[in-house]
């Protein structure tokens, strides 16, 4: 039996002691014990069987004949056909492999191990969370490319697919070989280097590990070798070869510091003059992302400049504006395109951190965008979507998706980066990795988790003191501090400024730096000045929640409650999950208490006291609103809980944190004084 094939049997899977094992990767083949069937010689089958095998749920008959028979005489006819020569081929006694209802088809393949599923699975479950023998397993999967040597030359939309999995299954190979190749014996993990290296070998990190254990080794000819053979090869494909240098020296530097300075045999002359000094490899500074060219699937294949095309450079503008992570510009990209690039190699070349990619497709007067953010080393999907809006209005279709998008994916990694940075040792951390690490602690909203954070901000900032997110967040931690009276006021209020004031002359242009100033000025009571910030960050980069929520937190008090109930609706659907809902949803109950309708403030201060991170101050919201509404019994339950959390809070402690308006206070006093609250 295939070796490969029998890796499958090892693998710790769900499916072990199955009866059945299918190929994918390589030639589609099936094998009942140490035998391998003899199978129909059709094109169609397994086309069919994969499509079916990784689809998550049952597909209609009517998808699956335009799928793959474009103009036959008779589509549901071939498709029932295919679909007994499936049976016949996997079926079981007891077991029936094709299962329909109504009029949709899957697959039951629990008696089978498919190569292909249980890669999927892994990357379900984090390629990086799995033991290495589980990865030995996985690696031993590839026989070959996805249906290798399967072509439909009449089933468009199936090719389209099929390059698509043939993409994906590469940069899963490539993850699992970059992983083993690191945490593996030297013996071992050379050779699955060497197979990253094949695979991917325009991979930067690939090189780069190779040449640091080749320096490690004291093999120094071999390094000088391998980087006289590569370089030329980078060159030719217009890529960078300084990393791989870098790398170079940087490894030498660490493991033979007296050869760290003498300069390898270089290709150019040129290259030569621009390595004249001896270089180290940069710490992270901040997450990297390239956003791929959309694929148009309304158009022939290589047209260029349309809806597509315009919404990726949309979308590298946005995500360029938010200043959080560094975005790779669209000419790089669109070259790696134009040479037949997919979009996980395209990052593995690029050496970025995150993939965007995605396909539009016109459907009549509607559109259907499909969106995919991963993660390069690790080939994980971290979001997908799929949007269906009309194209009644191209340029309002394009500022919503654009706005969902950019909102869903800087969301995403912001929550990737934060919990990666708390999991690595405070000692190793970068400014990058400590001002998420201080983002972390930060929206755990109490007193000492502030404190933690201001320590990881003011970490990042002495690391890297023309950061200006880690100046912002700084700010964030004073504003805290005075807003919920974890110290002295007047002085939380001038660390608020101070920093504030820091991250604008660091970056006036980065969003979260104006948005950290509006907030600043508020407290100093300063709310016209402070809605002018908060307008200007939102200006630089009108998809920044934060910026939405705090307008909305402004306006609610002592501004127009009309424009601070849209601001918020704004941020929620910008970040229905962002770690601040609970304090957006309070602004929005504020404006609406101030507007008298109680009901409704009512429905919405509950809302916002139930996130798990609300505060003594949204449970006081709370409590009068519902009291105002006439649910007393309610708001006293809201009231023994703040009374838990905060047993001598009075409503002087909530008068002093907010800035309401004569009809707020009118409000929110009332409210009280239902409630005995003094």
């Amino acid at each position: 039996m295939d070796e490969r094939v029998a890796a499958a049997v090892d693998a710790p899977t769900r499916s072990s002691g199955a009866a059945l094992r299918v190929r994918l990767l390589g030639r589609f083949s099936i094998w009942r014990g140490e035998q391998a069937l003899t199978l129909p010689s059709s094109r169609k089958l397994p086309a069919l069987f994969a499509y079916l095998a990784l689809a998550p749920r049952a597909l209609g008959r009517s998808q699956l004949c335009e799928l793959l028979w474009e103009a036959p005489n008779d589509p549901r006819g071939e498709l029932r056909g295919c679909l007994s020569k499936i049976r016949r081929a996997i079926d079981i006694p007891g077991r029936r492999s094709v299962v329909t209802q109504d009029d949709t088809v899957r697959l039951d393949l629990e008696h089978c191990v498919v190569d292909g599923i249980e890669i999927v699975r892994a990357l379900g479950e984090g390629l990086e969370t799995l033991m290495p023998a589980r990865k030995r397993a996985l690696v031993g999967l590839f026989a070959g490319e996805f249906l290798e040597g399967l072509q439909l030359a009449d089933s468009p939309a199936f090719d389209c697919w099929l390059t698509a999995q043939r993409r994906r299954f590469r940069s899963a190979q490539a993850a699992l070989l970059e992983q083993l190749s690191q945490g593996a014996d030297d013996d071992a993990a050379a050779g699955y280097l060497e197979q990253w290296l094949q695979l991917t070998p325009f991979d930067v990190r690939a090189h780069e590990t190779l040449l640091q254990r080749l320096a490690g080794q004291g093999r120094v000819q071999d390094g000088q070798a391998h980087l006289a053979a590569t370089t030329p090869l980078f060159e030719a494909e217009g890529l960078d070869a300084a990393p791989l240098h870098d790398a170079w020296r940087a490894g030498l530097a660490g493991s033979h510091p007296a050869a760290a300075g003498r300069e390898p045999a270089l290709v150019t002359v040129q290259d030569a003059q621009d390595r004249l000094e001896a270089l180290v490899i940069a710490p992270r500074q901040r997450a990297s992302l390239a956003v791929m060219p959309f694929v148009d699937q309304s158009t022939p294949p290589r047209q260029r400049g349309g809806l597509a095309d315009a919404l990726a450079y949309d979308l590298t503008t946005r995500l360029a504006k938010l200043r959080s992570m560094f975005v790779i510009a669209q000419g790089s990209v669109f070259a790696l395109h134009a040479r037949g690039i997919g979009p996980e190699e395209a990052g593995r070349m690029l050496n970025v951190d995150y993939v965007v990619s995605g396909a539009v497709q016109r459907n009549g007067a509607g559109l259907s965008v499909g969106v995919e953010l991963i993660e390069t080393r690790t080939a994980h999907v971290l979001w997908s979507e799929m949007l269906h809006p009309t194209l009644d209005d191209t340029f309002q279709m394009l500022e919503e998706i654009g706005n969902r998008i950019v909102a869903s994916i800087a969301g995403e990694i912001e929550t990737l980066e934060r919990n990666r940075a708390i999991l690595r040792p405070p000692m190793s951390l970068s400014a990058w990795e400590s001002h998420h690490r201080g983002l972390w602690h930060m929206y755990r909203f109490t007193a000492a988790d502030n404190a933690e954070a201001r320590h990881f901000f003011e970490t990042a900032m002495r690391l890297d003191p023309g950061f200006a997110r880690a100046h912002a967040g700084l700010s964030f931690t004073y504003f805290q501090e005075a807003f919920q009276n974890w110290g002295p006021r007047a002085a939380a209020v001038e660390g608020a400024y101070r920093a504030a004031s820091q991250s604008l002359v660091v970056d006036d242009r980065d969003p979260a730096a104006h948005w950290a100033m509006g907030r600043a000025l508020w407290l100093r009571g300063e709310s016209e000045t402070a809605i002018v910030e908060l307008e200007q960050s939102i200006s630089l980069s009108p998809n920044f929640s934060l910026a939405h929520y705090m307008l909305a937190f402004v306006q609610a008090q002592a501004g127009d409650p009309a424009v601070a109930i849209a601001a918020a609706d704004r941020s929620r659907s910008l970040s229905p999950f962002d770690p601040l809902l609970f304090a957006t949803l309070a602004a929005r109950a504020m404006a609406l208490a101030r507007l008298g309708r109680y009901e409704d403030a009512a429905e919405w201060a509950v809302k916002a006291a139930a996130r798990p991170n609300a505060h003594v101050h949204i449970h006081a919201i709370a409590a009068c609103s519902l009291a105002l509404a006439g649910r007393l019994d309610q708001a006293r339950a809201q009231t023994a809980v703040l009374r838990r959390q905060a047993p001598g809070y009075a409503m002087s402690d909530f008068f002093a944190a907010f800035q309401f308006d004569a009809i707020g206070i009118e409000r929110f006093r009332g409210g009280a004084q239902l409630l005995g609250m003094r």
